[in-house]
């Protein structure tokens, strides 16, 4: 399908209506999660009022029909990414259950005492806590890379956890969530390599909004979300080496994970269904893969394009603003469509209320971030958060109601 940018907001119903006492709605909060066009939800509707069955269990032709449309999303999925092998695309209900799945299948075997497992200060709590709880269990420690004032990865000190020789693992995400900063994966990824240490890429934030390679990245695994590019909530994608996914035991145990199943024993299936028990979340799947068609369409260079042109306008009109303060690289090509500030001592949730006076939604809080909070030394942030159907004229708008905020608090 071929989507037009010019006509792309008359595909989402929700950008018509009115907030608080008719104001126009300015969505900006897509880091958290995003709108769903008409697509998406006909793909989702249709498959309920078609062709509603249960998959790889039945010979009749509705379910013969659903099989087909939902390992059909698998591939393209597979195509969407440079993924060489379908049987590496596990369906997950997020990016969070991915890396669970991955903490708890792959590390409980691999990660021993005294063992190292590095991070990132910016990342969201879904790449901490899991990591913190298997750490606790084992033993092991965990270490993180931490950021300079402008919001990036000081790689050196990777280098410096490498050095000490214990190190199994490092995760980190793609585009980090708060600052919008992304992340030099090419640089991480040849320090691992040499090291011989494995790795797992967060791409929530990042398979969105820029055109990702998974071949070429060449990480040991890498997860991301559904809501967050258009599809639907609950649903999301892990990839994993062969290698790895072919070692590594269960998540979760029951039906159609398994080949045969014995009163003490049982045997398991094949690849990717090895990780995919009980009833999928089909109807979700194929609105996946309804927004993978949506986005194709679109395609993602021009996604790119058009937030880093949004991105650049909302920040040089915000630097503007007297009081704010705007976290992030400065360089719009090294950031994402995501810009976090304060106004001086204001607290976050009172802009975020004042803003939403006026029709603008956008985030305030840590954002599941209390670790990166602690480095910037805040609470709390608000933050305002682009996608593909936003435009100039809502930054504009946002940029009022800012505006406002500055003048409540006698900031001018």
């Amino acid at each position: 399908m071929q989507v037009s940018l010019l006509n792309i907001r008359k595909d989402f119903p929700i950008l018509a209506r009115t907030v608080r006492d008719g104001k126009p709605l300015v969505y900006l909060d897509n880091a958290a999660t995003t709108q769903k066009p008409n697509y998406v939800v006909d793909a989702i509707s249709n498959y309920y009022k078609g062709y509603n069955a249960n998959i790889h269990r039945a010979v009749y032709a509705l379910a013969e029909e659903a099989t087909e449309k939902y390992e059909s999303v698998r591939d393209r999925i597979a195509r969407f990414l440079n993924i060489q092998d379908r049987r590496q695309v596990i369906f997950v209900r997020g990016t969070t259950e991915g890396i669970n799945l991955v903490a708890y299948a792959w590390g409980r075997p691999n990660i021993a005492k005294g063992d190292t497992i590095v991070t990132t200060e910016y990342e969201h709590h879904s790449n901490i806590v899991p990591w913190q709880l298997l750490c606790k269990e084992k033993g092991a420690t965990l270490k993180y890379i931490p950021i300079d004032d402008q919001g990036r990865l000081i790689l050196d000190k990777l280098d410096d956890y490498i050095a000490e020789g214990n190190v199994k693992m490092v995760t980190f995400s793609l585009m980090s969530n708060v600052l919008g900063t992304i992340t030099d994966a090419p640089a991480i990824m040849s320090k691992c390599k040499e090291a011989g240490i494995h790795t797992l890429v967060d791409a929530a934030q990042a398979v969105p909004h820029m055109r990702v390679d998974v071949s070429s990245l060449g990480c040991d695994f890498f997860t991301f979300s559904g809501h967050k590019m258009m599809g639907p909530t609950g649903v999301g994608v892990l990839y994993a080496s062969h290698n790895m996914l072919e070692k590594m035991s269960p998540f979760h145990g029951g039906g159609d994970m398994i080949r045969e199943v014995h009163k003490q024993e049982s045997t398991w299936n094949d690849l990717p269904y090895k990780f995919e028990a009980g009833t999928p979340n089909i109807a979700d799947v194929i609105g996946l893969g309804a927004a993978v068609d949506y986005l194709e369409g679109i395609g993602m260079d021009n996604v790119r394009m058009h937030e880093m042109e949004l991105t650049s306008y909302a920040l040089n009109r915000m630097r503007k603003i007297p009081g704010i303060t705007i976290y992030g690289p400065t360089d719009i090509k090294e950031r994402g469509g995501v810009i976090s500030f304060n106004f001086a001592d204001v607290h976050p949730h009172d802009v975020a209320h004042i803003m939403d006076e006026e029709g603008v939604a956008i985030r305030s809080g840590h954002h599941c971030a209390q670790v990166l909070m602690e480095e910037l030394d805040v609470a709390a942030t608000s933050r305002a958060s682009f996608y593909i159907y936003n435009t100039t004229d809502e930054i504009d708008v946002l940029i009022d109601a800012l505006q406002k905020v500055a003048r409540v608090f006698k900031l001018e």
